[in-house]
């Protein structure tokens, strides 16, 4: 869990805080750095042309109670697309980016008129032929110089096209990433979604290759469909002029057959379809698996990548190459499947591609033959077949594209479906959900009723009532598993599932230091400023912080740019979070075994720090270590019980005996208060 840096006010107040200016003279006070958790995430662009706003979530779609498990799978699965859809659209909408209509109909023009350029080929085909059979110099030469102004027209509008469909394809890519990485970023939601069940498994892998898959494909098959119905059109009429009707004499009579080549043209591409659609039936639930197989493959390698230095201290590679190597025979495997169909897809594409310039040939043979059709009309003829064959068999050419589409369009509409959950729980007055306030009696932090349970509704701690004062240090006690961190992250406003509220201070700012702090990529002076941007304090102001917590030996590598993440270690990494602490000096603290990594007496220095260096500020510690408590003036206690752990104490501590208790009356002097909680 990462540090969590913002504004505890109620999610609909919270208002994005601009950053002061930082000062131009030296030595002059520089204003305090603000908040920048939630609110800075979500205005973080994502990508430099255009930000996608998220549309409201969906309503809920509930299957039909009568459906059994299998039909109510395929009904879901349905459903996805339609999901995928819901937001995707909005591209085009006033929501949208402003130049999709105009690149959207630039494109649709271009293909149009690439179209009659085609045509105009075409006609130079029939006339170039015709010429050579009548050993016409003239119009042989005369035709040569105009097939070059044709050759340019096609190839620089086939450029445009290639332009404008790619622009249209990286800018929705662009609107849509950065509409579901805002979704994904707000409230806590990519956290939230490891507490949840659903199919949102590697959403990595979801926003950033299934998405870019989801997102080319269509504006592919939307161009690809209207040239094939453009072309399959004007085509058509090309072949009913030319071959005219076909007679045939079978058992001494005649039969006429009229625009027989078009007839011809429609049959062949039905088989071919047929045949592909028949064989690659599979496709789609083989595209899913791959991909699924490779998300879990990538994500195998980055924990390895992450967690390098605890693997390589336990000398686990052999454990780790085994679930490679279990995670890669998967993938292998539904390659494999995926291959056959690939084959079985090949064979039919290919049989297509051999017969389709010889057909048009030998059914025009017999009138050529007879005299009835010049060599140029047979010419035209078979341009005009193959063109029209291509356009009804796309389909052969662009199923097993059309499968892959549909695979990461469904993976990309599951994350979208777990977010809209998310997001449908927060705005919703009956779900079980802990409410976040402000106190009205002056209190820092006040638990009015707290309940906390999983999504599912099963308690993990019930009916907590807890205030802390302004400048209370306060540990929080409990044997492992009693809901210490859980409440933490309730507090924190990372859980939002439960009953109660959460009231702060009016303005009040807290920042959390989990037990693994985050170190993000980059210089040391940016992951010790994170999640502000490191230069909202000077390099002498940085290198003061990491001195007063024992880290003054990073100084002289500020500026450098390393993996801090793999090359501090656990102690000084939660050193370096304390160093955060200075800096940002926030009103409220919640420390969850943040010192769990350093010894006694450098937890000891670390905590006296704090104390010195932010004599007003309030804690809250989630720890174990008994020593701990002579930095807090005051103790409550949880409890794991059935149904959910409960507060049991709520005491002042006594000062120790000895030197801790001399450090302990020093730090916020000697008196009791307390009693207990049944």
């Amino acid at each position: 869990m990462s540090e969590v840096h913002a504004r505890p006010k109620p999610a609909d107040d919270a208002k994005r805080r601009p950053r002061k200016p930082r000062p131009d003279k030296q030595g002059e006070k520089k204003p305090r750095p603000k908040a920048s958790g939630e609110e800075e995430a979500l205005a973080a662009k994502a990508a430099p042309e255009v930000n996608g706003e998220a549309a409201p979530p969906p309503e809920a779609v509930e299957p039909d109670p009568g459906l059994t498990p299998e039909e109510a799978e395929q009904a879901r699965r349905k459903y996805l697309l339609t999901r995928f859809w819901i937001s995707a659209r909005g591209y085009w909408s006033r929501r949208g980016d402003r130049l999709a209509w105009p690149f959207t109909i630039g494109l649709l023009i271009l293909i149009c008129i690439n179209v009659g350029v085609q045509y105009g080929i075409n006609v130079w085909n029939r006339s170039i032929f015709d010429a050579l059979e009548q050993r016409d110099a003239h119009t042989v030469y005369l035709l040569s110089a105009v097939f070059l102004p044709l050759v340019f027209a096609n190839g620089s509008l086939v450029v445009a096209q290639v332009y404008l469909r790619m622009t249209i394809q990286r800018r929705w890519r662009s609107w849509l990433t950065t509409a579901v990485i805002s979704r994904w970023l707000a409230n806590g939601r990519y956290y939230q979604l490891n507490l949840v069940s659903g199919d949102h498994q590697n959403p990595e892998a979801r926003m950033t290759e299934d998405l870019r898959i989801a997102t080319d494909s269509p504006v592919d098959f939307i161009s690809g469909v209207l040239v094939a119905f453009l072309a399959a059109s004007t085509f058509i009429v090309v072949l009913w002029t030319i071959g005219g009707a076909l007679t045939l004499p079978i058992g001494g009579e005649t039969i006429t057959i009229p625009g027989f080549l078009v007839i011809a043209a429609v049959i062949y591409a039905a088989i071919t379809s047929t045949s592909m659609v028949v064989i690659g039936r599979n496709f789609v639930q083989l595209s899913e698996r791959k991909n699924q197989a490779e998300a879990e493959l990538r994500y195998t390698l980055t924990r390895v990548r992450e967690n390098g230095e605890s693997i390589a201290l336990l000398g686990g590679e052999d454990e780790e190459r085994s679930g490679i190597d279990k995670n890669f025979g998967h993938v292998l495997k539904q390659w494999a499947l995926l291959t056959g169909q690939h084959m079985r897809t090949a064979l039919v594409s290919q049989g297509s591609s051999l017969f389709a310039p010889v057909v048009p040939i030998l059914l025009c043979a017999p009138k050529f033959l007879e005299g009835n059709m010049s060599l140029g009309e047979v010419m035209q003829a078979a341009s005009a077949f193959g063109i029209v064959q291509g356009a009804f068999g796309w389909l052969v050419d662009n199923y097993p594209r059309l499968a892959d589409w549909n695979a990461c369009a469904r993976r990309v509409a599951s994350l979208m479906m777990s977010l809209d959950g998310l997001e449908r729980a927060e705005q919703s007055d009956t779900f079980g959900r802990i409410q976040r306030g402000e106190t009205g009696d002056g209190a820092m932090l006040s638990l009015d009723n707290l309940s906390v349970t999983l999504d599912d509704g099963t308690s993990v701690v019930k009916e907590t009532e807890v205030a802390i004062e302004p400048g209370e240090r306060v540990l929080v006690a409990g044997e492992s598993g009693s809901g210490k961190s859980t409440l933490v992250r309730a507090v924190a406003g990372l859980w939002p599932w439960g009953g109660g509220s959460v009231n702060f201070h009016a303005d009040r700012r807290l920042f959390m230091l989990p037990q693994r702090p985050y170190i993000p990529f980059g210089t040391l002076r940016r992951a010790v400023a994170y999640p502000a941007p490191a230069d909202n304090w000077t390099i002498e102001e940085i290198n003061a912080a990491l001195d007063k917590v024992g880290l003054a030996y990073l100084t002289a590598r500020i500026e450098e740019d390393a993996p801090w993440d793999q090359t501090l270690s656990g102690g000084e990494k939660q050193r370096l979070a304390f160093a955060r602490l200075l800096l940002h000096t926030p009103d409220i603290i919640v420390l969850d075994e943040a010192t769990s990594a350093l010894d006694e007496k450098s937890q000891d220095r670390m905590m006296q720090t704090i104390i010195h260096e932010l004599p007003k500020i309030t804690i809250i510690s989630v720890a174990h270590r008994a020593e701990l408590e002579a930095f807090h003036s005051r103790k409550i206690t949880l409890e794991r019980r059935k149904g959910g752990a409960k507060l049991v104490s709520d005491i002042e501590l006594v000062p120790r005996k000895g030197k801790r208790s001399l450090v302990a009356r020093a730090l916020w002097g000697s008196g009791t208060r307390g009693g207990t909680v049944g």
